[in-house]
């Protein structure tokens, strides 16, 4: 048995440039970091005792007998791409709630490919673990996201990463000391506003018309090079947190999708209780919120946002990982014969005669 680990994140700048079809023309990057919040899978081989042949347990379970039967696009099309003849279980749990804008779609990506390469006893590259998500999600199930998610999903930590033109990927972890890195985790909070949404649905009214967006996307990836200019630096971070507000309202310019009446409601209310800055998680429409504050106005920014949910988190620095590796039974495929001819006799005799 198989347990994988695979961190969710949070982006802070460049969100947008890192869709294929805006980087392979003009090239992106973002500033992100993944955090101590996880997507667990847990994997195993199946015995022969079962008339199904994979099986898979989420939100749903799916008992299905080809993979072409399973409704989980993503758990589909790995189990395709690692070419699973032999029948096996996958248990998904998570920390964060799926459509919440954390990257949770390509954390579990990452962590079912992870397993699996685990399973069949081999030991994947954070870079091959990115790259190969990148190729599933993209290609293969065909949804319309970017490529930062299943990087840090991957590589885990505080990184500035590159999009190149011509596909290559470039992460380069943030250097900063320790105090400075939680200075920045103590100023940072993240708040759950209860709103559901696919991303790829928002980033479809969007993501079509980049070419039409240059100016609000140039920008965008312009504020990458600066905040890291303003973690440097050394001086106080509140440029930070207003640089946050400057992406938020370019990234609100994108689509109309974007944002709403409620999360408006709730960002007003946040800066006028202290909050200096900040921006929805992800494509945007709803999900997680995270504000930039000082930690001497944190308290009145909870009591202002008391009906929704404020989650502490810290930075984390390690990425996918396999915490648990278990042999199991290998069964050879005569036994694997025997036991389902053993099997088919069983239900012979116990079904009902006419």
């Amino acid at each position: 048995m198989i347990v994988s680990r695979t961190p969710f994140r949070i982006s802070f700048f460049g969100g947008g440039t890192d869709y294929p079809s805006w980087y392979r023309e003009h090239g992106g990057a973002v500033l992100a970091t993944s955090i101590d919040k996880y997507c667990y899978l847990t994997c195993r081989y199946l015995p022969p005792f079962f008339e199904h042949r994979y099986r898979l347990v989420y939100s749903k379970i799916e008992n299905c007998h080809a993979i072409d039967e399973i409704t989980h696009p993503a758990a589909r099309e790995v189990l395709r791409f690692m070419q699973m003849e032999r029948g096996v279980e996958i248990h998904h749990d998570g920390d964060l709630p799926a459509r919440s804008g954390m990257g949770s779609s390509s954390a579990f990506t990452v962590g079912m490919l992870h397993a699996l390469y685990a399973l069949k006893g081999r030991m994947p590259t954070k870079h091959q673990l990115a790259m190969e998500s990148i190729q599933i999600e993209q290609e293969m199930v065909k949804e319309t996201v970017g490529s930062q998610d299943q990087v840090l999903a991957a590589y885990g930590g505080f990184n500035y990463v590159t999009f190149h033109p011509n596909g290559e990927i470039t992460v380069r972890p943030v250097a900063l000391a320790r105090d400075r890195i939680h200075e920045l985790n103590s100023h940072l909070m993240l708040f759950y506003t209860g709103i559901k949404r696919t991303a790829a649905d928002v980033a479809k009214t969007y993501v079509d018309q980049m070419s039409e967006k240059r100016r609000q996307l140039g920008l965008i990836r312009g504020m990458v090079d600066e905040s890291l200019s303003i973690l440097n630096d050394g001086k106080d971070l509140t440029a930070f947190g207003e640089l946050l507000h400057e992406a938020w309202q370019a990234k609100r310019s994108l689509s109309a999708q974007v944002t709403n009446t409620e999360v408006e409601e709730i960002y007003t209310a946040a800066r006028a209780a202290g909050a200096i800055g900040g921006k929805l998680i992800g494509a945007g429409g709803g999900g997680f919120m995270l504000l930039f504050a000082p930690p001497s106005r944190q308290e009145a920014i909870r009591q202002r946002l008391n009906k929704l949910l404020h989650v502490p988190f810290e930075f984390e620095f390690n990425g996918s990982q396999i915490i648990f590796f278990s042999h199991e039974v290998d069964y050879t495929a005569a036994e694997n014969a025997r036991a389902n001819q053993s099997l088919q006799a069983f239900r012979e005799l116990t079904s009902p005669q006419l």
